[in-house]
């Protein structure tokens, strides 16, 4: 995605800025990373408070293999479908992804 799709995206949220890292893009709101963009596909952020919800949605959390052949579990979530296609939607997902990157960042 570039720049105009991102903001488009995220638009209900308020402004966003974008940052590279990771081989992606790391997305901010207020100074708050909460979500991602890796290998063409944009995930939240979700903490133990929000991951339920987006489990629920039907959302996949980034995983990665580690060295000792183990999963990796990251503090990302795709996208529920349902919020593709729903402004309204996508604003509260992005929402739920900007209160967990403030509750990491407090702690």
């Amino acid at each position: 995605m570039d720049k105009a799709d991102i903001e488009d995206l995220f638009y209900g949220l308020g402004p966003v800025t974008i940052r590279r890292m990771f081989g992606g893009k790391g997305i901010y709101h207020h100074g708050v990373i909460f979500a991602i963009e890796l290998r063409g596909e944009m995930m939240l952020k979700a903490d133990a408070e929000s991951a339920p919800q987006f489990e629920e949605a039907g959302a996949r959390q980034w995983a990665y293999e580690g060295k000792t052949g183990k999963p990796v579990l990251m503090p990302y979530w795709s996208i529920p479908d349902a919020a593709l296609d729903d402004p309204d939607e996508m604003t509260r997902w992005a929402r739920l992804a900007y209160e967990a990157g403030v509750r990491s960042a407090n702690r």
